[in-house]
């Protein structure tokens, strides 16, 4: 089992990886719409954060050494499915015709009051 870390998302702010590499699938925790540089959430709303949690999980499935395009599975949390439109468009953009299965659910609340998070399961490059 390998530790992922890269200075291009966020990084953990409590006991946790950003991402781990196992059994030829990395899976990612949950990225929120943190400015990796500072540490503060993006300002703007759900698409704007939205943009940047998917930025975080490429840069994150980069360093582990595969990509969106090899994304399995993703849980998507909101804190208002009146946002999942937005959300989803944002999101498709990121996936590029790629269509994991997914889980998306509105919740009580997010880290640092954000909109969004989302984690990942993908496929390690040359892993089928």
């Amino acid at each position: 089992m390998d530790t992922i870390s890269t200075p291009d998302a966020p990084a953990a702010i409590g006991p946790y990886a950003q991402a781990v590499r196992a059994g030829g699938f990395v899976f990612t925790a949950g990225q929120i719409p943190l400015d990796p540089a500072s540490g503060t959430v993006v300002p703007g709303g759900i698409e704007e954060q939205t943009e940047r949690v998917m930025t975080s999980l490429a840069a994150v499935l980069a360093a582990a050494g595969t990509s969106l395009a090899r994304v399995v599975k993703t849980t998507c949390f909101l804190a208002d499915l009146g946002d999942f439109a937005a959300f989803n468009a944002v999101y498709a953009r990121h996936l590029d015709g790629a269509t994991p299965a997914r889980s998306t659910v509105q919740v009580a609340g997010l880290p640092m009051g954000v909109r969004v998070e989302v984690e990942c399961v993908a496929l390690v490059d040359g892993a089928s």
